[in-house]
């Protein structure tokens, strides 16, 4: 690791290597330096893209080692570390020059490692292979002898690398000693095996080869599975392998084989072996005339085949293209024993997947909790493989999509619910009592001890299955604790899963709990299940419902609650208990354990991807092959979807012509009106569409003319129309000035078709994000928009800048927890919004009266909706109508300017609006008026219509899923809520058109997927239309607890960042507006062209430097005080007493203890804390850790350039007039080291207190009239005085730097009297040069901006930090 983290392989390996200087310790060095890279998690292959042209002869080195004999040059331990290399390889098929040599591997060609009867077979399946095969061979006798062998040996290396490793597998013994090394090679061959089995490009060929080998068969007759310690993750990976080899899909197509296609594919197998039997078998006539059912299970066919000789059962296999024929005479060298395996396990029906999945327990027991190979500790090293699926480019199915995110989800929530329960049983303190019992001596927050466990229902199976529909229990347990703990266990609601625990500790009473000793030998636990709460009971034993009637107070401290038990569970156990004479799991429970409700939702998470895997799940065309990797990956940007839109309303995105031009750079625009004037926003746009199939060119003259017709832009400037008389009803408008990325970002958001949008720090993701869906919202209002956000925070945000705009407030909807948090007095949530619809109608009646009122019409119109809906269509349209019969254009003649306003009906309505409503200018204006006026009118009458089915329905619930289901336009989700809620949503009939999300980047990969399914599909197809993501993959990932999955299994990549590696085309937003220039240098190296926003250079404070600081940046360096650095008293809580290794990045690493390197490595977590800061950044770490580190190079450059030691000016003023860059006027003080800070915050600390003593006590000499009226009559001497000694103490009385520097100042003696702190000196050093300044410093422009202007798209607010 060392090594690595030196650059040993970029710097020196890779450098020099050479066919010539390539040696065995060569080749081995590469090869753990790309390993340990990868364990790493840092780019592994960017060294060998500077020096491509030795890489193919490397490769060949690197296979040619791979075969070599165990006992000869390469050692097996050597081999391991070569197949891993190897799984790297093929696992990154993205990179042209991996694949470049991999696709020579695997391939048609490799099929000629199998034995001819198979590949004719196999040519015979899929003719139109036959046509390639017969090419390739023509190719080959074309080739030279070498060329061809080298080729011969690279198709045949996969097939000789299995009989090599079978080979190896035979050595292992049943019972004698084995070498690790032996079954860590193995372990690693089968991981290899099962990553080329769940990639589609290689296992379209390499399936075959594998079934042909009979590698599975081989295996699980092996000793090593039968050895219980040493072949336990063997026997792990073994079965994952085996799910692989047997997928549901068609190896050449690549298409998901449905239930009906798996049962005739084993149908199709079953009658073969049937009909051979009968052909040449006789003694199998008993066989091959019973029906399928009653011959296709593991027991049957082993009483056919069982009595058979090695030899006949050779011949069948040969038969059915198995086995090379038997040559006549010969007997075969095969076991009985492989055989028998070899048909019955190819022939025996299987339980199909669907169905194992939906058999599966959702709770975790204490088999899954406290296996390492599955649910590894914190501390995963990464340096063995582990019996989990991983998340990488691409996958097979969406089945198999679904079922890896879902194993992952659910193994990651198990490490949550270990780490819960050791924490709360060790709590309890369970020791064995004197008489054998268990005694309880702690006591836990969120658990209690068991007094009694009934199971209460167990309901009968439905139709076609073997577990009950439903299992309820009693748990009773005794509340003697604390009124608000026992009203957190009272408040325990429906669907809150909590768990079942039996400890049998050994341990005698007062024995101490060691955390680093193993949790379940200590404290006996033996069992663990799970439990979903139904209610609490009350005294006459019924379950007390949530509502909002209030509880019923219980009596005593004994409490009794309903839970459901797991029916797949519960069958098992029963069947354990009832067919081995097991133990009955259910009466040994004796404690019950609750968690956190916010980190307990992952049981209706797993329901959901379950409930998604057995229904069929429609994805939109465009983006099935996206999501699973392959296909082309641009197919689903807007430019080539078929629906593309010709003409769009950018509404209030632009700000002016002028605007519009410099958005569209390289275009033509071609404004429709010539008068200046006129050509004022809003704009619609035609853009040229270009059709899917370009067309061929004749000439060069009609390219010329298409190419410049594809630039050119035709805008339609047009007039909103008048909305009425009252400021309301102007609409809100844009304020910010898009760039010409971020319009193009906006642009494509609108268009049909997948949108990635990349918004590094500070460039305005969430003000874009919010145009597009106002933008969204205007052009196609029949459309309805969903958002789904990683937090509540940022769901937040976007709704305060929606309300910014020209969004009616009844069309959003904000769903689940953390409305509440919104900072604004509307309530967004579902029935929030119904009280909005109730008090809205009142409003709206209210006004309709008014109406009336002013008409004249006798009558109680305002009564309901309804009656309002008739006293429009009979009095207010035909006054309307009467109105425009009189005032419009009539023959050639204009009319009357007054007439107007002098026939208008609604005047007396109209009177509280702003006068005059007629301006009497033209005819044209006061026209635009009138209608603008009945626009008013009749949208109040379009809303009530809209609010008529809240007089319907009757109960907020329903009136809520009325909104929800068609009110709505806007509707606002955490993708948590959306992975909860699914079932219910997609029950009520939600539909949507749209999805945005924002902070894509660090949702988990399924939590992103289940958004798009939130909805039935109309017709058989998805109604989506457009999926913009906005995000930034090189800010922080999803957050993953446990090391084992985010490393191997890589679940910390999200969707959004799989896109990207896959090269779906992004919009990469290029001009941030939040840091100082100089502070983005840290930072931007890291993205494509990331510049800054006119403001950074124009506005002040970004040109004025920091007060009482000479750097706007600077990294300090910390070293240990006494030979101590930082501790960890707890575990995840770090505390420095004198040092901190990284100070800055404590707000931005996870806290895994492990994962230090990884963590200091990550780039993400580099940019987040360098582009927190705005104005100022100040690192204080150990600099030794962070210079030497390759990824961190060009910010660690930036930092270590200038002095490593803290430079202040304590006497400068705040605000300061210095200019950033700019060498001060006052002293700069140098802070070498901790004793030296320490003086000068104690100096500081001890002149503020006196200074705030010596303003008290002049205030008490004043007279007391004096003092009440704040010192407006004080002498103009004690004015002074007090002036110049209390100005530090007026302005803030908690001690700051700027404090200091005042109070300095003003009195240079008085500070020389104060007592140094002992034990440290106060020195301080000259200024640095104007050279030393100006060679560090950038220089920013420093020029006055108006307040007036538009604010740009990320200009942050203007506080200090």
């Amino acid at each position: 690791m060392l090594l690595e983290f030196s650059q040993y392989l970029e710097n020196y390996l890779w450098m020099n290597y050479s066919p010539e200087v390539s040696s065995k310790a060569y080749l081995m060095s590469i090869c753990c330096m790309v390993n340990e890279k990868f364990r790493e998690n840092v780019p592994a292959w960017e060294t060998f893209k500077k020096k491509p042209d030795d890489f193919p002869f490397f490769f060949k080195c690197i296979l040619k080692a791979a075969l070599a004999e165990t006992d000869g040059e390469f050692s097996l331990h050597e081999q391991t570390v070569l197949l891993l290399f190897l799984d790297h390889c093929f696992n990154s098929l993205e990179v042209d020059l991996i694949r470049s040599q991999v696709q020579q591997l695997i391939s048609l060609p490799m099929w000629m490692g199998l034995q001819p009867a198979r590949l004719e077979l196999e040519l015979k399946k899929t003719p139109k292979l036959r046509k390639f095969w017969n090419l390739i061979k023509k190719n080959d006798e074309k080739m030279d002898p070498e060329a061809r062998e080298q080729a011969y040996q690279e198709r045949r290396f996969l097939s000789q690398l299995i009989q090599k490793f079978i080979s190896v597998l035979k050595s292992v013994p049943l019972s004698e000693p084995v070498t690790m090394d032996k079954v860590h090679y193995c372990e690693r061959f089968i991981e290899l095996m099962i990553d080329l089995e769940a990639l589609l490009p290689t296992r379209r060929w390499f399936n075959t080869i594998l079934d042909d080998s009979h590698l599975l068969v081989h295996c699980y007759l092996s000793s090593l599975v039968r050895r219980e310690e040493d072949g336990h993750l063997f026997s792990q990976l073994l079965d994952m392998l085996k799910f692989y080899t047997g997928f549901e899909i068609n190896d050449q197509t690549g298409n998901a084989l449905t239930e009906n296609e798996m049962t005739t594919i084993h149908y199709d197998r079953i009658t073969s072996l049937q009909r051979a039997a009968f052909a040449h078998f006789p003694e199998l006539y008993d066989f091959a005339l019973s029906n399928v059912a009653e011959v296709d299970t593991r027991e049957s066919l082993i009483k056919f085949f069982g009595p058979l000789s090695s030899n006949t059962l050779h011949q069948v296999a040969s038969y059915l293209c198995l086995l090379p024929t038997l040559p006549k005479g010969e007997d075969t060298t095969s076991d009985k024993e492989f055989l028998l395996e070899l048909l019955v396990s190819r022939h025996e029906r299987r339980i199909s997947q669907i169905q194992q999945l939906n058999q599966m327990p959702l709770y975790p027991t204490e088999k899954i909790i406290w296996d390492e190979n599955i649910v590894p500790t914190e501390y995963y090293s990464g340096e063995g493989c582990l019996a989990l699926p991983k998340l990488n480019l691409q996958f097979l199915t969406l089945h198999d999509y679904l079922l890896r995110n879902f194993n992952l989800f659910r193994l990651e929530s198990t490490y949550e619910i270990r780490q819960d329960i050791e924490d709360s049983v060790s709590r309890m303190k369970p020791w064995q009592s004197e008489y054998g019992g268990v005694v309880f001596g702690g006591w836990a927050r969120m658990a209690q001890p068991i007094v009694a466990f009934t199971v209460v229902e167990v309901a009968k199976p439905s139709i076609g299955e073997n577990w009950p529909t439903r299992v309820r229990a009693d748990v009773t347990i005794h509340l003697n604790v604390r009124d608000h703990i026992r009203d957190e266990w009272e408040g325990l609601r429906k669907h809150d899963v909590c768990f079942l625990i039996t400890v049998r500790p050994t341990k005698p009473y007062g024995t101490k709990f060691d955390r680093r000793r193993p949790f379940i030998e200590q404290v006996g636990l033996v069992y663990v299940r799970g439990c979903e709460i139904q209610g609490m009971l009350d005294d006459k034993g019924r379950v007390i419902e949530d509502g909002p009637e209030p509880r019923p107070n219980l009596r005593g401290e004994s409490r009794t609650f309903r839970v459901f038990l797991d029916p797949n569970q519960y069958q098992q156990d029963m069947t354990n208990t009832i067919q081995n004479g097991a133990e009955d799991v259910y009466e040994t429970f004796n404690i019950i354990m609750r968690r956190k409700p916010k980190e307990n939702n992952f049981k209706a998470v797993l329901e959901t991807i379950r409930n998604l895997m057995n229904t069929d799940c429609v994805v939109p065309d465009w983006l099935h092959d996206i999501i699973l990797g392959y296909g082309d990956p641009s197919s689903a940007h807007y430019s080539k979807m078929p629906n593309q839109i010709a003409t769009l309303d950018f509404n209030d995105t632009f700000f002016s012509i002028e605007h519009l031009k410099t958005s569209f750079p390289g275009h033509n625009v071609k404004v429709t009106v010539d008068d200046p004037a006129l050509q004022i926003p809003p704009f619609r746009i035609t853009f040229p569409v270009r059709s899917g199939k370009g067309k061929k060119r004749k000439d060069a003259e009609k390219e010329d003319e298409d190419t410049e017709e594809a630039k050119t832009l035709i805008v339609e400037p047009h007039v909103i129309p008048n909305r009425g008389p009252y400021p309301y009803n102007q609409p809100k408008r844009n304020t910010i000035q898009f760039t010409h990325t971020q319009i193009e970002a906006i642009r494509a958001g609108m268009q049909p078709g997948l949108t990635m949008v990349v918004g590094p720090p500070g460039t305005g993701k969430t003000d874009v994000a919010v145009q597009i869906i106002s933008n969204i919202y205007h052009n196609f209002p029949e459309q309805r928009t969903l958002i789904v956000t990683h937090s509540n925070q940022a769901l937040n945000q976007l709704f305060e800048k929606i309300m910014a705009l020209d969004i009616d407030e009844r069309h959003l909807l904000r769903l689940g927890h953390g409305e509440e948090e919104l900072e604004t007095e509307k309530d967004f949530s579902r029935y929030g919004r119904v009280n909005y619809v109730l008090a809205r109608r009142i409003e709206l009646l209210e006004e309709v009266k008014r109406l009336q009122k002013s008409l004249g019409v006798p009558g109680d119109a305002s009564y309901t909706c309804e009656t309002a809906g008739y006293f429009f269509l009979y009095q207010v349209m035909s006054r309307w109508e009467e109105y425009i019969s009189k005032v419009k254009n009539k023959g050639n003649t204009l009319p009357d300017v007054t007439e107007v306003s002098t026939f208008f009906p609604f005047h007396e309505y109209f009177a509280n609006a702003p006068q005059p409503i007629f301006k009497g200018r033209s005819y044209e204006e006061d026209m635009e008026i009138a209608e603008g006026c009945f626009r008013h009118i009749k949208k109040i009458f379009t809303q009530l219509e809209e609010f008529r089915a809240s007089e319907l329905l009757r109960s907020g619930l329903d009136r809520s899923k009325y909104l929800l289901v068609k009110e709505a336009k806007i509707i606002a989700m955490t993708c948590t809520h959306a992975a909860l809620k699914r079932h219910d949503l997609v029950k009520l009939g939600f539909k949507y058109d749209n999805i945005l999300m924002e902070e894509a980047a660090q949702i988990l990969e399924i939590e992103t997927f289940i958004p798009l399914l939130l909805q039935n599909p109309q017709d058989g197809f998805s109604r989506l239309k457009r999926w913009i993501m906005i995000g930034d993959h090189h800010q922080l990932p999803p957050v993953i607890k446990n090391m084992a999955f985010q490393k191997y299994s890589n679940m910390e990549q999200s969707l959004f960042t799989r896109f990207v590696r896959v090269g779906v085309p992004t919009v990469d937003l290029d001009a941030q507006g939040r840091a100082r220039a100089s502070l983005c240098n840290l930072y931007n190296w890291r993205y494509k062209n990331l510049g800054n926003l006119p403001h950074v250079q124009l506005l002040p404070e970004f040109s004025t430097a920091n007060a009482g600081l000479l750097y706007d940046f600077q990294l300090v360096n910390v070293e240990d005080f006494q030979g101590l650095g930082e501790s960890e008293p707890n575990p995840y809580f770090y505390q420095g007493l004198y040092q901190s290794d990284g100070l800055l990045f404590n707000s931005v690493v996870s806290v895994q203890p492990s994962s230090g390197d990884y963590e200091r490595r990550d780039v993400r977590r580099l940019v987040v804390a360098m582009s927190r800061a705005r104005l100022g950044l100040y690192i204080f770490a150990r600099v030794s850790l962070f210079q030497n580190c390759f990824e961190l190079t060009p910010a660690f450059s930036q930092l270590t350039a200038r002095p490593l030691h803290l430079h202040i000016i304590p006497t400068e003023p705040f605000p300061t007039s210095r200019k950033n860059g700019e060498r001060p006027s006052h002293e700069v003080q140098i802070i070498k080291n901790m004793p030296q800070m320490a003086n000068f915050v104690y100096n500081m600390y001890m002149h503020l207190i006196q200074t705030t003593h010596h303003y008290h006590q002049t205030l008490l000499q004043l007279p007391p009239a004096m003092v009440e009226e704040g010192e407006e009559v004080q002498s103009q001497e004690t004015e002074l005085e007090t002036e110049e000694e209390a100005t530090p103490a007026q302005a803030d009385i908690v001690p700051s730097l700027t404090d200091a520097s005042s109070s300095q100042e003003t009195s240079a003696s008085e500070t020389e009297t104060i007592p140094n702190h002992t034990g440290a000196s106060s020195s301080s050093e000259a200024i640095p040069t104007e050279s030393e300044i100006t060679a560090t410093v950038a220089e920013p422009v420093a020029v006055p901006a108006e307040n007036n202007t538009p604010q740009d798209a990320t200009s942050a607010p203007r506080e200090t930090k």
